[in-house]
């Protein structure tokens, strides 16, 4: 696709670390013939939302009304569920496949509807998996082959569905612990994933990952965040990167009262770091918002950053899926 401008200690298990032979210097070139994921503004669905005529009713309406053209649909949830029934062996084995969506005949539909899907994959927080690998807790390292060539094979089956675009989400080690320059490993592990990525879905669907929204700040160089995410070295691998930058989600007060300045101050530091369009996640939820303010400006002055500081379209978050405040901010 053509680019443009637009702190939790892992657990270390010999027998699943183990890492790929791709070396993360040779960055495969990206293929131009894929739909074009330019300009989208979208709104995230679960897969309980997509069966959900109550939910599904407004959001088409709003498809149809122009107000937004892209879908973000889990395919695997940090549940650990896969969504669809899979044919991929260890899915089966760890209990992951729901067959909640017949996803072939779903997107079929969608798509003769005018959108854009993108089917979002959350891949190393994983209760199931990392339940079958002995694991004490929910997240399975980057670092684990098994992990890694699961998610790989999930991927590359999703691909074959029909999605314009996939989207890996929890592309990190677990939050927590010290900003050190102490995590080379998880860097060069999370780069690695995407490397191979990047060559076994070259031509197939474009690619994309949601990130914290602190990874655009200028600290981010320094390689000091426990999470092992890096924009300089995930971008070359994206089509698309997806910063979650949510004003409920900072500590500063003056950002949760502010989510215009918070837009801004993550867009302009992440346009001058990268070529990799920027697409946002932005907060259509009602966390933290101030009373002063109200839901619908809330998100009138993120949509206003986002389009005044080069973002290239822009989705939102909202748990439940309850998009009836932003449709009106969209009329």
């Amino acid at each position: 696709m053509k680019r443009r401008r637009s702190v939790g200690a892992y657990i270390v298990l010999p027998i699943v670390l183990i890492g790929f032979a791709l070396t993360t210097g040779t960055i495969p070139a990206r293929e131009a013939a894929l739909p074009t994921g330019e300009g989208r503004i979208g709104v995230y669905l679960t897969s309980h939302a997509v069966n959900a005529a109550r939910l599904m009713e407004p959001i088409l309406q709003a498809g149809t009304e122009g107000k937004i053209n892209a879908l973000v649909i889990n395919v695997k949830n940090m549940h650990g569920e896969l969504t669809y029934e899979s044919a991929v062996p260890l899915a089966s084995a760890i209990g992951s496949n729901t067959g909640r969506l017949d996803l072939r005949a779903e997107l079929e539909e969608l798509r003769a509807q005018g959108f854009y899907l993108i089917a979002r994959q959350v891949l190393f927080f994983d209760p199931l998996l990392a339940k079958y690998l002995g694991l004490p807790e929910s997240w399975v390292p980057c670092t684990s082959q098994v992990a890694c060539e699961y998610n790989l094979a999930v991927a590359e089956e999703v691909a074959e569905f029909g999605f314009d675009e996939l989207q890996f989400d929890y592309i990190r080690f677990s939050d927590g612990g010290p900003l050190e320059d102490i995590y080379a490993d998880r860097f060069h592990a999370v780069n690695e994933f995407l490397a191979e990525a990047a060559q076994r879905l070259s031509g197939k669907i474009t690619l994309s990952a949601d990130v914290f929204g602190r990874v655009l700040w200028p600290w981010n160089k320094r390689k000091i965040d426990p999470i092992g995410q890096s924009l300089e070295e995930m971008t070359p691998y994206l089509d698309y990167i997806s910063p979650m930058v949510y004003p409920s989600h900072y500590v500063e007060k003056v950002y949760q009262e502010d989510p215009y300045r918070v837009v801004q101050d993550a867009m302009v530091a992440g346009v001058d770091r990268t070529q990799t369009p920027i697409r946002p996640f932005l907060q259509a939820f009602d966390l933290k918002v101030p009373n002063s303010m109200g839901l619908e400006t809330y998100i009138r002055e993120q949509i206003r950053a986002a389009e005044e500081h080069g973002a290239d379209g822009f989705l939102f978050w909202h748990p439940a899926c309850e998009y009836d405040a932003l449709f009106r901010v969209l009329d």
